[in-house]
């Protein structure tokens, strides 16, 4: 049977309350690992999957809030995993913001601004600062394993689907630019871009507004920047509430998701299991990479 080398390794998801990042955080903790659920806005989602993969011992899972939109949010993610377990040992960036629908008939050019810049620029920054702070300690330690889940492919013409091409582009520039410096530390990093998967949850029908959820809560103080969202246990002096924000997406959920009877398909758990192995001991080799699933190109 093959080895993962998984058990006792620490974990973190972003994005974990998604489709994607909850079916890959119970891959890794059914390979024995210990899993930190970061979360935007489903706060009892996130400790409710916490306490299914908690184990016996209440201590292999725990929920930690995080924002894309919160420059310092990385940091303190990061750090509550390591203040928590001593250590960070993979890094599986599921968490993606999602633009406004685009209208099936828009042309390129009739695109608003605001529709488009969620999906490029969120996927970018993110995802790099994530990676600065994960990448340190895991080169100290020399082992670690990240995954960053790229937006899924559209179908063939699909509307949105250049501006998900643009997202995907800048990260697996990233996972290529990256295997030199870290490679020789024992770290490996590559991408997943699934193909068209279910959404994980349902649609807002058209002319109904979103359902109102609970607000985050950001936190100011000696001890944390301005803003920025603290970890679970931190010491805070002050919080305050920060409006939803519709448009943000716990996961790869987007307009492109919809399938077409007969075409390849990639459920959540096919995307986790590709997350595991990339992340795990036994690959040993593959490292700058972005593994497509589903058909995709």
């Amino acid at each position: 049977m093959l080895d993962l080398g998984l058990e006792g390794r620490t974990v973190l998801v972003t994005g974990a309350t998604g489709a994607i990042g909850s079916a890959a955080a119970r891959a890794f903790a059914a390979q024995g690992a210990r899993v930190a659920l970061a979360f935007r806005h489903r706060r009892e989602t996130a400790e409710a999957l916490a306490v299914e993969l908690s184990g016996p011992d209440r201590g292999r899972a725990f929920a930690v809030p995080y924002a894309l939109d919160d420059a310092a949010s990385p940091r303190w993610v990061v750090a509550a995993v390591e203040e928590h377990w001593g250590g960070l040992d993979v890094l599986v960036a599921a968490a993606r913001r999602r633009g406004a629908r685009r209208e099936p008939h828009a042309r390129f050019e009739d695109v608003p601004e605001e529709h488009w810049r969620p999906l490029v620029a969120d996927a970018f920054p993110p995802a790099i600062r994530t990676v600065q702070w994960a990448v340190a300690g895991m080169r100290k330690r020399g082992w670690g394993r990240i995954a960053l889940v790229a937006p899924p492919h559209a179908p063939e013409g699909g509307p949105g689907g250049e501006f998900h091409e643009v997202a995907r582009a800048g990260l697996r520039g990233l996972v290529r630019g990256l295997v030199g410096e870290v490679g020789g530390d024992g770290v490996l990093i590559n991408a997943v871009c699934p193909g068209p998967t279910p959404p994980d949850r349902p649609r807002t029908p058209p002319g109904r507004p979103p359902t109102a959820t609970a607000s985050p809560t950001t936190c100011e103080g000696p001890t944390a920047p301005e803003g920025s969202i603290a970890p679970e246990g931190s010491t805070i002096s002050e919080c305050r509430t920060v409006p939803e924000d519709p448009s943000t997406s716990e996961g790869p959920t987007t307009p492109e998701s919809r399938t077409v009877p007969g075409d390849p398909t990639a459920t959540p758990e096919d995307i986790a299991r590709a997350l595991v192995f990339l992340c795990s001991a036994a690959n040993g080799a593959i490292t700058g990479e972005t593994l497509t699933l589903a058909g995709c190109r």
